[in-house]
């Protein structure tokens, strides 16, 4: 079995994720545009090629990747296992106004907070319409980082409740910072935590306590933003880390990482998304491609053996941090 088809049993649920999954934000329109047939294709590939997991969002291209997700994975007629999010809710524009992240996004509709229970709960079922399904597997708390105290207090008591009856499988969080992540996991039951951009070639914050704290509460620990936005794939002039536009050290950082890994053969893309597993409180990761061509270097660059002198050569060259276990 192919490593990216490997499966890892969610934290305290009955989950068994694939070690590598799909995100969506780019069937959104994530900084650039893609097509109706891009979008089908990537999920088409990532069905084909035996990955069971697909996250996606309210936020992403307003309501568009969810509709995009559902329609593939209904076509597709295979077993798989979604999450969305809530803490948003999409609403009409007071005065139409582009996204300034999703270039698909409609400019007549906005992504407003609202952690209250009915907002949650409408969340929820404006989804599963633009899904087209009766259930999703797991919620997120999305971006809850300036809303901590409603997402602990307002938002969990919710998302507990519709577990304890079976309507959803598992709780978990979305969030691209690390010490949000930390209270909100030390105050609520959470089944598992994504972080974004915190744990890669560039970043590798979230084992300081993050991880640590995950284990101690068997909260499985997803991982996305494995290529910082961009720059990890291509660093280049105009390249985007953490969603903005890479300034020169950064790109000259990671051009001394992709020259280093040149001369052992090994390819950065391939580094990149595969690092966060040598942390043992990872569990999967989550790639964003957006056309089928890019899934499937994913898969391939996935599965690509590295050796672990490869990652000590790298720490030595002080280009790397070493893991904490």
């Amino acid at each position: 079995m192919f490593r990216h088809m490997e499966t890892v049993k969610l934290g305290k649920s009955n989950l068994e994720l694939t070690r590598l999954g799909l995100g969506t934000a780019a069937l959104g329109g994530l900084y650039t545009s893609v097509n109706n047939e891009d979008a089908a294709n990537v999920v088409a590939a990532a069905v084909n090629a035996g990955i069971n997991y697909f996250d996606t969002a309210p936020l992403y291209g307003h309501g568009l990747s969810e509709v995009r997700l559902g329609r593939a994975l209904r076509e597709s007629g295979k077993k798989f296992i979604i999450s969305t999010k809530v803490g948003r809710v999409l609403n009409p524009a007071d005065k139409a106004q582009p996204s300034w992240l999703f270039a698909d996004a409609d400019p007549r509709i906005e992504a407003t907070f609202d952690w209250s229970p009915n907002g949650v709960r409408r969340s929820l079922l404006e989804s599963l319409e633009r899904l087209g399904l009766d259930r999703v597997d797991i919620v997120h708390m999305h971006d809850a980082d300036d809303h901590l105290d409603e997402a602990i207090h307002t938002t969990f008591p919710v998302l507990a409740d519709l577990r304890a009856q079976g309507i959803i499988n598992a709780i978990g969080i979305g969030l691209n910072l690390c010490k949000p992540s930390i209270k909100i996991m030390n105050e609520t039951d959470l089944d598992f935590a994504l972080i974004a951009g915190r744990f890669t070639l560039l970043d590798q914050e979230a084992q300081e306590e993050l991880f640590p704290l995950a284990i101690k509460k068997n909260v499985s620990m997803l991982v996305g933003g494995t290529l910082n936005s961009g720059v990890l794939a291509s660093p280049s002039p105009g390249a985007k880390f953490n969603y903005l536009t890479a300034d020169d050290q950064i790109i000259e950082k990671v051009r001394k990482i992709r020259d280093f890994l040149d001369v052992r053969g090994i390819p950065l893309l391939a580094a990149a998304i595969q690092f966060p597993l040598r942390h043992r409180a990872v569990s999967t990761i989550i790639a964003g491609p957006r056309n089928e061509a890019e899934m499937n270097s994913i898969i391939k660059n996935f599965n690509l053996v590295i050796p672990e002198e490869v990652w000590s050569d790298l720490e030595k060259a002080g280009l790397l941090a070493p893991i904490k276990h």
